[in-house]
């Protein structure tokens, strides 16, 4: 069995982690291993394979649950199966009986989750009709629930069939050893037997997760931790109806119903769970001596709901942001100024010095409200949330739907949001804790630069120079003066008719089809990295005198810092390239929250534009000297020099002039729809490129290994891509045998290390 090797690894030790690269697979020898997705859990056991249903990126994390021993082997495509199985009918068996079991493992999970789902929708369903079935009968007006107008049952993209059901458990419980003798007859028959088993279990554990993310949304309608939910609608109607002395058991059977499902679902922290049920038992009920609620307990009642609040929008920001009465007058005046034009596009004279002032009032505004939540510590209401992540100031220029609907996904903001995609609010929340630094300003000055600068000019003292570089403040204002006032008017698309304040006019589509959540802005960056595999490597430094080593240059992925502008809009940006001086800081990109444009054509657009500065980052002022081979040096050389080339025809060359004159004469901006169709056509053997363009290409933005395979036997690209693989061949031989006197020198081989190894055979 070539290139198996076995590893030990340690109880709660991080195996694989979700969204990762598939480079291997892992034979569970001895011990137990968890596959973990958010609430999903699955326990595998002895001779349970991880990777066997993932394709291209792994789906879960994959946590040691107890000491394990792995037998780890390459893999990254079926041909990789071949050196795996190597003619063994034993190591067949291994795998397809793995492969099998897991199917059914899935399969049952998946089950249990489509029950959980239906069941849940069900019960909220009817808990919210039974509410508002109480409210008429104790002539009890009810509170809105604006989270109801958007549940829907869940509709799987993904789903197990029956008959996939019913096949898998007649196979395993009564002939899974003859199918085994038979598929075991020769490696060929196996390896489809296996891919094709491990292809259905992907498309299952896909749908589970759909199930566990329809749950993750979803599951503050019943409880959350904002007290907004239908244990709180209960819980507040039995205390109205108790006060008025009614019979209130069908209220407290409906509770403890919920209490029952809550549990059962084991989709909520114990801690929030414990609390919420804990209030509800410690209460005292005293009915009020007169038997009725006043007026005024109902107009408080009724004012907290969430109607009130969004009619009231502009007001509780001014009055959260502690304007004045008469600067909030001012505001809006100017608002209800906008909120008359009889055309919000118009470019005319009157509505571009409103669009104008509106804009410094945003920034304005948004600073103080920025502030009272970071610095003074003021909890942020939905209101003040659907300001400093979605623009959103006035129901009016919204729209009361959009705005209902906002409102609700203030709750679930965290699907805009992940370790490396924040939106606008938690971006610079970021830079304000000192978790991530400013970004650069449009004189590519970063924070210290522009201090340096500041003194140089004789507006700063050194000594205040020194205070500033440390105050989080003041970080966190330059951030929002430079990279968001510019990105947010770039990422709208439109700067004639740009107003930072969310309006209808820009919202074409439903809010839910133009959300950019941070799932959508990964998979578009997977379809990429499936593609340009080695996209966002850069090389870093290692070193380990001690065992032989002073200094080794390793490729590690950084995937970039993602940004997304209060906005609906119609354009990304590239905004810098890399974090700071060092090149293993991750690139910042910039994306509208809202937009109609597609996503994946959007990221391939930015893309190319990082893959250019990065390389003119990398390569310093030789950047465009041919003498030093490079992306950018090859690429100018061949965009400056397209007329004389003989290699290109008539046609090829009357296609770049157009190209230029479509790019303003903007070298980088002819590569980027040239990378566009490299990803887009090329890499699916659609021939865009002239022959010169894509032998760069091929260099520089090399394909997977699986798509080179394909593509190889094409003469378009069959030398270029042999040039490629012999370089990396001799790469990875290079980099074996100094792992290999590394290791004889008592140097141990750690995870970055052969992901530096690996990387030469992707």
């Amino acid at each position: 069995m070539e290139g198996i090797t076995k590893v030990r690894v340690q109880k709660n030790q991080v195996i694989a982690k979700q969204k990762d690269k598939v480079r291997k697979w892992y034979l569970i020898l001895e011990g137990a291993v968890i596959q973990r997705n958010s609430y999903a859990r699955v326990v595998l056991g002895k001779d349970a394979v991880i990777g066997i249903s993932e394709s291209g990126w792994y789906l879960c994390d994959y946590i040691a649950g107890k000491d394990t021993i792995l037998a780890v082997f390459p893999y990254q495509s079926a041909e990789d199966m071949k050196s795996m199985i190597g003619g063994q009918a034993s190591m067949r068996s291994v795998l397809l009986r793995a492969a099998l079991n897991q199917r059914q493992m899935m399969l049952k999970t998946y089950a249990g989750y489509y029950n959980l789902v239906r069941q849940f929708h069900s019960f909220v369903e009817n808990q919210y009709n039974d509410y508002t079935n109480y409210c008429t009968q104790y002539r009890l007006e009810g509170q809105s629930f604006n989270p109801m107008n958007d549940f829907k049952p869940l509709e799987m993209v993904h789903k197990a069939e029956r008959w996939e059901v019913n096949n898998s458990a007649s196979l395993m419980q009564g002939y899974l050893e003859e199918y085994l003798q038979l598929m075991q007859k020769d490696d060929s028959l196996c390896i489809g037997a296996i891919m094709e088993t491990s292809y259905q279990t992907r498309r299952v554990t896909q749908g589970i997760i759909e199930m566990v993310e329809y749950l993750k949304y979803n599951q503050d309608i019943l409880l959350s931790e904002s007290g907004n939910d239908l244990f709180r609608l209960y819980f507040d109607l039995m205390l109205k109806a108790e006060h008025k002395n009614y019979d209130v058991k069908p209220l407290r059977d409906g509770i403890e119903r919920m209490v029952d499902v809550i549990r059962k679902l084991n989709i909520y922290s114990e801690k929030l769970a414990g609390d919420r049920y804990q209030e509800y038992r410690n209460h005292e009920y005293k009915p009020s001596p007169d038997g009725f609620v006043t007026p005024e307990d109902e107009d408080a009642w009724m004012e907290e709901t969430a109607n009130k609040m969004i009619a009231n929008s502009l007001d509780h920001l001014l009055s959260f942001a502690g304007f004045a009465d008469t600067a909030a007058g001012e505001v809006k005046g100017l608002i209800e100024s906008y909120r008359n034009l009889p055309d919000f596009l118009s470019t005319d004279g009157e509505a571009h010095q409103l669009r104008r002032k509106l804009t410094q009032i945003f920034y304005d505004v948004y600073q103080k409200v920025f502030l009272c939540v970071v610095k003074e510590g003021k909890e942020p209401t939905p209101i003040v949330q659907m300001f400093l992540n979605f623009g959103y100031m006035d129901s009016s220029l919204a729209g009361e739907d959009n705005a209902s609907v906002l409102y609700n996904l203030t709750e679930h903001l965290d699907v805009c949001n992940s370790d490396h995609i924040f939106t606008i609010f938690t971006w610079l929340k970021s830079v304000y804790e000192g978790k991530n630094e400013p970004s650069r300003n449009e004189f590519d000055l970063d924070y210290p630069g522009y201090l340096a600068e500041m003194r140089k000019n004789g507006d700063l003292t050194a000594e205040q120079v020194k205070v500033q570089l440390e105050n989080r403040e003041m970080k966190a204002r330059f951030e929002m003066q430079n990279m968001f006032m510019s990105g947010n008017r770039a990422t709208y698309g439109k700067f004639s008719t740009f107003c930072p304040i969310l309006g209808d006019y820009d919202l074409i589509n439903s809010i839910d089809k133009m959300l950019v959540t941070a799932q959508r802005l990964d998979a578009a960056l997977g379809n990429i990295r499936q593609i340009d595999y080695s996209v966002f490597y850069r090389e870093t430094m290692f070193t380990d005198p001690d065992h032989g080593i002073n200094r080794e240059l390793l490729m590690n992925e950084v995937l970039p810092q993602i940004i997304l502008m209060p906005n609906a809009g119609t354009r990304a940006m590239m905004w810098q390239e890399t974090a700071g001086i060092r090149r293993d800081t991750p690139a910042r990109f910039m994306f509208p929250i809202f937009t109609a444009v597609d996503i994946d054509d959007m990221m391939v657009e930015t893309v190319g534009r990082f893959r250019w500065e990065i390389c003119r980052k990398i390569q310093g002022v030789h950047w465009n000297d041919i003498r030093d081979k490079s992306l950018t040096s090859e690429y100018c050389d061949y965009i400056q020099f397209y007329k004389k080339n003989s290699e290109l025809s008539a046609d090829a060359k009357e296609k770049v002039k157009t190209a230029l004159q479509r790019g303003r004469n903007n070298y980088r901006e002819v590569f980027v729809k040239d990378y566009e169709g490299w990803i887009k056509f090329e890499s699916k053997g659609s021939f865009r490129l002239n022959k010169v363009a894509r032998q760069i290409l091929v260099t520089y933005c090399p394909f997977t290994r699986l798509i080179r395979q394909e593509l190889k036997a094409n003469p378009m690209y069959q030398n270029a891509i042999q040039r490629y693989e012999t370089q990396n061949l001799k790469k990875a031989q290079r980099i074996a045998g100094v792992y290999d006197k590394y290791q004889k020198a008592g140097g141990k081989i750690t995870k970055e290390l052969q992901d530096n190894l690996d990387f030469y055979d992707m």
